[in-house]
């Protein structure tokens, strides 16, 4: 029966991917409408779709939403492609906007037509930093100009063990240059057992995935109040990953949450 269960589910992926690519061949116009119930509906769905069906736990406080300003910079810990449906289900996914690699956008179903088509900041792994930079000015202006909520990943790639990597402070810094404004930091974990189709057919049933928001801070004014901020993040982000990893008799049982908060 579970296997019934992923194929149906791939099928259904399978026609969501389907329908971008002619949508993004034939219409930017329609395949941005399409964009629009993907990030607000359909990732809502697939997760409601992984905790019927594979019993899947998505442990986070939804009240997130509404604690957040309404314009700020996300930052997260990144762990998987998981990640960015995820923050989609979680928060208001029509606004936000992702600094990914170039590669997501060729390779990926359903994520690489969305990130083509909808604004997101498609940066070349590898490549000149000059450009690397611009293309985070233009994206801070496509921010400012449509309200969007940006997510940077500061490892700037996944952790394949769960292990929190260096932030790094390039990026962060040149898009609050060009855009100051409020900074959200989410902690998130499970992502890691979902680095592959393999882990996730292995770990999907009886999964879980994390998510807390553990710090707003205000817009940071020149470059030692960025980093400050961005090594208070790092912190809270590694203090949160090892609460969440005690061992069950060192801490509350953790209530199982469609709806539930995470300590």
């Amino acid at each position: 029966m579970y296997a019934v269960f992923v194929l149906l589910t791939l099928s259904y992926l399978g026609l969501v991917a389907l329908a971008l690519v002619f949508c993004y061949a034939v219409s930017l116009p329609l395949c941005r409408r399409l964009d629009r119930w993907v990030t607000g509906v359909f990732a809502r769905r697939l997760l409601q779709i992984f905790r019927m069906y594979f019993h899947f736990r998505f442990l986070a406080d939804p009240a997130d939403r509404k604690k957040l300003p309404d314009r700020c910079l996300i930052l997260a810990n990144h762990q998987s492609l998981m990640d960015i449906p995820i923050l989609m289900a979680h928060l208001d996914g029509a606004r936000l906007r992702f600094v990914a690699k170039a590669e997501l956008a060729s390779h990926v179903p359903v994520v690489a037509p969305v990130l083509r088509s909808d604004g997101h900041c498609l940066i070349v792994r590898g490549g000149k930093s000059l450009h690397v930079m611009e293309s985070i000015d233009r994206f801070a202006l496509r921010v400012q100009e449509n309200g969007w909520l940006p997510v940077i990943f500061p490892e700037g790639t996944r952790s394949r063990d769960g292990r929190l990597g260096r932030f790094h402070a390039a990026g962060v810094r040149r898009f609050l240059d060009d855009a100051p404004m409020p900074v959200a930091v989410f902690a998130m974990d499970g992502g890691w057992q979902y680095a592959d189709l393999n882990g996730i057919i292995r770990n999907l049933r009886n999964g879980f995935y994390k998510v807390k928001l553990v710090g707003i801070f205000p817009p940071p004014s020149g470059k030692q109040e960025q980093l400050r901020v961005l090594e208070e993040a790092e912190k809270r982000i590694a203090a949160q990953l090892d609460e969440w990893r005690k061992p069950q008799d060192e801490k509350k049982a953790v209530p199982d949450a469609g709806t539930a908060s995470v300590p």
